[in-house]
């Protein structure tokens, strides 16, 4: 059997590391550190958004009340079921509003993803069957299909309607794009679900509150 020094075995151990080692941590606006993570290509959030200013320092509005978030045609964002206990592992919902400020939703070096970076993280994970990939293995109601083989954490943080009720914690995680669609006052977004294991795009109302992961610039 061939011998292989200690040194050199530790040395190919540490390039391995160096390899496949695709986390790391970058700070927001509000001066808070959030996990990263690569996935071919692209450089992701492996968690949701948790902050309330723009990139420039300014407030976004947190908005509670139904009837005022219903009225919205500016930037906002709330808590699910308004709970800061939510906060912590399922970051804000913010509207698409929000979204396409000019003064930037995404901590500097990052923004908002496209439809079509959306698309290309699908088609890195080899289309269908890409939402079990990035999907956490905990943190959801019931959830068979989960592998998190990218380290993703992708979390069912759940939904507002844009006229104010909340739905779904625990069973979808929905997603903002920065892509507009062709049906007035609707935005691309993409959802994760407990009982599905692909990562579904549909559009939906700018003023609905989602979760928002972003990618490096």
């Amino acid at each position: 059997m061939k011998k292989i020094k200690i040194g050199a075995l530790f040395m190919v151990t540490l390039v391995a590391l160096i390899l496949f080692t695709s986390t790391e941590t970058a700070t927001d606006q509000d001066r808070q550190i959030f996990k990263v993570v690569k996935i071919k290509t692209q450089i992701w959030m492996s968690e949701n958004l948790n902050i309330s200013t723009y990139r420039n320092g300014d407030s976004i509005p947190e908005v509670k009340n139904p009837a005022e978030w219903s009225k919205l045609a500016t930037g906002a964002w709330c808590y699910y079921e308004n709970n800061s206990e939510n906060s912590a592992k399922y970051g804000k919902l913010y509207n698409w509003y929000a979204v396409n400020d000019s003064r930037g939703l995404a901590p500097a070096g990052f923004h908002v993803p496209s439809d079509d970076e959306w698309t290309q993280l699908v088609d890195n994970l080899g289309g269908y069957g890409s939402g079990a990939k990035i999907k956490a293995k905990s943190g959801w109601k019931q959830n068979k299909q989960a592998s998190n083989a990218t380290g993703f954490s992708g979390l069912p943080g759940g939904y507002r309607y844009s006229v104010g009720p909340f739905l779904y914690i625990g069973n979808n995680g929905c997603f903002w794009s920065s892509t507009p669609s062709n049906k007035k006052n609707k935005a691309w977004g993409r959802t994760l679900g407990a009982n599905f294991d692909d990562l579904g795009r549909d559009d939906g109302s700018e003023a609905s509150g989602l979760s928002v992961r972003c990618v490096r610039d």
